[in-house]
Parts: C-alpha cells; sequence; structure tokens
C-alpha cells in the first residue's frame, strides 16, 4: 500500500514549480520506503569477447579448436606457423577427451630453424614485467617417437619486432599419449604495446616429423588469485563500481540459434578438457572456459550476489520446444539451481563441492529465460507456467522473474518479478524518469535488467552511428540515464535492482554500440555512463526521503536518500539541458555547514574514447551547504552532494 505522504506528493506532481530559474525543492524528513541493497549491479552477457577475450583471464584465442571444421583455414584462427612448420587442424584420434576432439598438427620438416607456432591472442597479448604468466599445452606423437625428450621453449614476444620479453622451456617426453605441459613465464621487461604472441618452438633442427597440441593455456594473474578466474583490470573496474549483483550467463546468449546451441550449465563445469564450448549467439565460439563455477565464485569474490538464468524451451532462431518435451529441460534448470544451491547430499551440491566450494551459493533470483516477447505465445501459454510450476515446488524460497513484455501478455501463474529492458534516446529517458510512479504496490518487483541511451535519433533506435546511434556513451547519455536511474530511487519499493547494459565491449570487436566500459588486451575505458553508474552505487542511501516532484518535461531532476551511518542526506541532482539550473533544496532538518560534491560535466556529445580515455571524469569538491542549500547545476551535469546531519 502506498503512504499517504507519498500519495501527498503523487497529488502535487502536476503543481507548477515556483520558478524556472531556481525550482525549489521541499524534502519530507519521514522516509517513503527503504532502498534495498541489490538496487545496483552488472548484467553479463559473452558479447563484443567481453567474455572470451575480456572478463575472462584466457589470452590465447582459439586456444583447443573447439566447434571448428578441422581441416579449413578458419579453424587456425589467431594460429600461424613459426619457421617452417605445416600447420592444420585436424579431427585426432585419441583426442584429448570426447569434448575437444580437434587438435592441432605440427609437422617440422628437415633442416628446419627455429620451428613452431605462434597465437596471436585476442587481438593482441599485454606483456607486462611485473606479473608472471601461466602457459601450459598438451602434445603427442602420433607416429615417430624422437628418441629422446625434446626441449620446447615457450615465448612472449613482440609480432614484428621479435623482441623475446619472456621464456621459459619444457621438456616433451617420447609418448603417443596425450601429455600436459606447464611452464611459468616471467617477463624481464613490458611490452611497449599489445602487438605481441605466445610461441612454442624447437631449436633449428630439434625434430623432423609431426607432433600433435591442443588445448593451449595462457593466464596472466587472475582477480582475487582465482583458479581458471577473471582479467583483474576488468574486474577491478568492476569492483570500483560496488555491485551488488551479477546478473549470468546473459542475455540472448542464453537462448542458442537452435535449441542444441542453447548454454548449457552441465557443459561449462569440471575439467576444461571436459567443456566442448559452443556457438555463440554473437557469432563467434564460446570456450565455456568461463562456466557456471567459475561465474559464481568470482561474484562471491567481488561481494555480489547472482541473479542467474535459465533456459526456458525457445532459441533465437524461432524454434521453441512443444509442451509435452519440456521435461528434460526443466530437468536440467532443476539440476543448475541444485548446483549452486543443492546441499551436498544432492548430486549437484556434491558436484559443487567436489570442485572446491561445498557450502551452498547465495542464489535469491532465478530468470525463465530471457526477452521472450521475442516469442510470447508459448511463453504465455505454457512455458512460463511448466518452469515455474515445477521449479518453485522445489525451490519455494526462490524468486523467479517473467522476462517477457510486463503484462502482455499477462502470465499465469502470476509472476512474483519482471525483467524489464529499455534501449531508448537521452530524451526519452528524461521524458520518463517517472516511468515506474505509476506501478501497482501489489507486492510484484521489477528488475531493470538491461537499460541504456543508445541513439539520439527516436526514428532509428537501434540504426548506424551516422543515423544517431552511439559508439561510446556521452555526457548527455549519462545524464539523462541518471535522470531515469533517480526514478528507480523514488520507486525502490518495486525496482529491487538495476543494471545498464551491455556491460563490457572490446573495442575492436564491437557488435553493439554503445557499451559501459571498452577494453583492448592492455587497457580499461570507463564511459561516462560508467561514471554515472559509479556515482550512484558509491553513494547509496537506506531510505528515500519524498521531494517536491520534478517535472518530465524539465530538464532538472533530483533524489534524496539518507543514509543512517554516518548520518547524511545524499542529494542527487541531473541537468540534462542547455544551460545552467538552480534547486533550492529545503532539508527536514539541521545539517554541516559544508559538504562533499561529485559532478560529473561536459560537453553534451563528449565521450571517452580509445584516443580519449580520461575526458570527462568526475570532480570533487567541498561546497558551502546548509538546512536551505542552494545548488546551481551546471549544463549536462551528473552531481552527488553529501552533507552530513547535525
Amino acid at each position: 500500500m502506498v503512504s499517504s505522504v507519498l500519495l501527498a506528493l503523487l497529488a502535487a506532481a502536476s503543481a507548477p514549480l515556483l520558478s524556472s530559474a531556481q525550482t525549489q525543492i521541499t524534502v519530507n524528513g519521514t522516509s517513503s520506503h527503504p532502498i534495498p541493497s541489490t538496487l545496483w549491479g552488472l548484467m553479463f552477457e559473452d558479447i563484443s569477447h567481453s567474455g572470451d577475450g575480456g572478463l575472462y583471464g584466457e589470452l590465447l584465442q582459439n586456444r583447443a579448436f573447439q566447434q571448428v571444421t578441422p581441416g579449413t583455414t578458419a579453424a587456425l584462427n589467431a594460429w600461424s606457423a613459426v619457421g617452417n612448420t605445416t600447420l592444420s587442424v585436424i579431427a585426432d584420434s585419441p583426442a584429448i577427451s570426447s569434448s575437444l576432439p580437434n587438435a592441432l598438427s605440427v609437422t617440422f620438416p628437415s633442416g628446419a630453424p627455429r620451428s613452431g607456432v605462434q597465437n596471436s591472442g585476442y587481438f593482441g597479448i599485454a606483456v607486462r614485467a611485473s606479473s608472471t604468466y601461466t602457459a601450459s599445452f598438451f602434445y603427442r606423437f602420433p607416429s615417430t617417437l624422437p628418441s629422446a625428450a625434446l626441449t620446447a621453449t615457450v615465448s612472449l614476444a613482440g609480432a614484428s619486432s621479435g623482441t623475446t620479453f619472456a621464456s621459459g622451456t619444457v621438456a616433451l617426453r617420447p609418448t603417443a599419449q596425450w601429455t600436459q605441459a606447464t611452464v611459468a613465464l616471467r617477463p624481464r621487461t613490458s611490452a611497449p604495446d599489445i602487438n605481441n604472441v605466445f610461441e612454442v618452438t624447437l631449436a633449428a633442427g630439434a625434430f623432423v616429423g609431426t607432433v600433435h597440441l591442443g588445448m593451449f593455456s595462457l593466464f596472466p594473474p587472475t582477480f582475487g588469485g582465482q583458479a581458471n578466474g577473471m582479467r583483474a583490470d576488468i574486474a577491478q573496474a568492476l569492483l570500483d563500481l560496488k555491485p551488488s549483483f551479477f546478473r549470468l550467463p546473459g542475455g540472448n546468449n542464453l537462448e542458442g540459434q537452435t535449441i542444441a546451441q542453447r548454454w548449457q550449465w552441465n557443459n561449462t563445469v569440471g575439467p576444461l578438457t571436459a567443456r566442448p564450448g559452443r556457438v555463440g549467439d554473437w557469432g563467434y565460439v564460446n570456450t565455456d572456459g568461463l562456466g557456471l563455477y567459475e561465474y559464481l565464485v568470482w561474484i562471491e569474490l567481488m561481494g555480489m550476489v547472482p541473479i542467474m538464468a535459465i533456459w526456458s524451451g525457445f532459441a533465437l532462431g524461432g524454434a521453441a520446444v512443444p509442451a509435452n518435451q519440456l521435461a528434460p529441460y526443466i530437468e536440467q534448470s532443476r539440476q543448475q539451481i541444485e548446483f549452486v544451491i543443492g546441499s551436498t547430499s544432492t548430486p549437484g551440491g556434491a558436484l559443487r563441492a567436489s570442485l572446491g566450494h561445498p557450502a551452498p551459493f547465495p542464489l535469491l533470483y532465478v530468470e525463465v529465460g530471457n526477452e521472450d516477447f521475442l516469442q510470447p505465445s508459448t511463453y504465455q501459454s505454457y512455458r512460463w507456467a511448466a518452469f515455474v510450476n515445477a521449479l518453485q515446488a522445489d525451490y519455494p524460497n526462490l524468486r523467479f522473474l517473467a522476462t517477457s513484455s510486463f503484462n502482455s501478455p499477462a502470465l499465469s501463474p502470476k509472476p512474483q518479478s519482471w525483467d524489464i529492458h529499455v534501449y531508448q534516446t537521452p530524451t526519452w529517458f528524461t521524458q520518463n524518469s517517472a516511468f515506474y510512479d505509476s506501478f501497482a504496490r501489489d507486492g510484484t518487483t521489477f528488475f531493470e535488467g538491461e537499460y541504456a541511451a543508445i541513439s539520439t535519433n527516436p526514428n532509428d533506435i537501434f540504426g548506424a552511428p551516422s543515423s544517431g546511434r552511439l559508439v561510446y556513451p556521452t555526457v548527455q547519455s549519462a545524464v539523462s540515464e541518471a535522470a531515469f536511474m533517480m526514478g528507480f530511487e523514488r520507486n525502490a519499493d518495486v525496482v529491487f535492482a538495476a543494471s545498464y547494459a551491455p556491460l563490457l565491449a572490446h573495442v575492436t570487436q564491437n557488435q553493439w554500440t554503445p557499451n559501459l566500459l571498452s577494453f583492448d588486451s592492455g587497457t580499461v575505458i570507463k564511459s561516462t555512463s560508467y561514471w554515472a553508474q559509479w556515482m550512484f552505487s558509491n553513494n547509496r542511501g537506506d531510505v528515500y526521503l519524498p521531494s517536491t516532484l520534478a517535472s518530465t518535461s524539465g530538464a532538472l531532476f533530483w533524489s534524496v536518500v539518507q543514509r543512517v551511518s554516518p548520518p547524511a542526506f545524499i542529494i542527487k541532482v541531473s541537468n540534462t539541458g542547455t544551460s545552467a539550473s538552480t534547486g533550492v533544496f529545503r532539508l527536514p532538518s539541521a545539517v554541516a555547514s559544508t559538504g562533499q560534491l561529485i559532478q560529473l560535466a561536459g560537453a553534451a556529445n563528449a565521450s571517452n574514447t580509445p584516443t580519449t580515455p580520461s575526458a570527462i571524469t568526475p570532480q570533487s569538491r567541498t561546497i558551502a551547504t546548509g538546512q536551505n542549500l542552494s545548488f546551481s547545476a551546471p549544463a549536462m551535469s551528473l552531481s552527488v552532494i553529501t552533507v552530513a546531519l547535525v
């Protein structure tokens, strides 16, 4: 039920503001609702190489020749010969495992100079003297065995310069059985750029014949030292956002272009040699090295909770599993949940314990599918009910989220929560800052699972950059998103979580624009929208304080929350206009005479890009404050004012 205080404020929404030049804002001292701890977090899927080649720490591309056609040029993606070797991807027998049937056949001719293979990584490899890299690969000699062990040199080198930055040696025993070799690489100096390669070579004339290689790996130190873990600089940039949740394993990349190509949790856990990988929905192979267990361990390291999706019987190519054939897919989802939270007496819990985590992970939210408005008829008629009825019976304490368009069509059983996605223009976000104000307070909660200002052209939201589509977030898009985000705080009694999307993208492999963070092999670029998210999440309140409502047709927007300890008012102000605007905040109690201001401001179309990665960043300073706080917000700005209660 809506409080009388909030009803009164909603009724006053149409009242004219006192002055366009100086807006008078009265803040109520009685909170209308608490701010949920889950409000700000992260949405992730492997798009634009944000997983393989991004967050996942593995540096070698096409490391195990997964999901490629042997004998083709494409199967050699990222690989090339060193010296006079001949390379071919083959279907090997015996294979490393049933999940990894392919191998790299390398033939060394007589009289060859130093020869071998090299991998160019995910569009380059950063080499840093401060890091120790762990390299490994499997090998076997299929026919002619060397008379004695061979000494292979494993190196990190400049692709053009040939400069060797790190090297180590490993003995290759004369064996026809698959054997793993591992070596640590410690660069003596850092490479000046990312144009570097990973090499495995033999000395001139060391061997004449063929060796089969497979399941290569090269890892730098990972975030938190996690085995098979995350790239440290990307993970740290995400940690700096202080996120509360992580949505996994993604949006569209969950579904598969076909039913057979869907993401399947059980193919992503256990030894890397037991993971076949899959053709992801964004046009490249997912190794699934970043699997369900790795996600969950990292989420725990980051202090987040998971919002986990299960596949709901629909593939992006349009196929939906018939109602009478859903049972095995529902069971696979049940086993996925059991892996996460089941006791060690269950098969899933026992598997989790065998991987090193006996305690259940703290799962609270499960999404049934992703964007099922793409197939609303089957979701409404049977898919939603089939999954939820079965899984809720086994897991009554979980909250299941629907992913079709909110209430269109209506679903039965009625969803406890919905995941809503919005990609729009900056203008749309400002005009819809009150989007959730009119939602019923009937126990249903909402996850704003994907949102971003992606175009300045309302007639071509998903068009090319030339038609208004943004390549990188701008100051205008960030401050407009902030106006919308203030609505999340104002409606946090029904909005329990929100996450910008997409989260990550490689700058040269970008399949969607814009993105919160961009990166290459050695650099992370924090966008203007990243800094807006940072300002909200790092300046949270415990309760929301109602205040005079902003006009959705205006340019000035605000939100006031109260922090309990240390006690303070936190005021967020977004000015989406082209001129400065002043708000006078009449606070409900005495405050300190000075406060802290954090401000993001700049030209409307200014962005942080690979050439100007820090053009727009928040600036902090101390300002004069008081119980009647007059604040002039610059044009195109987001400001956060923290003032202590006295």
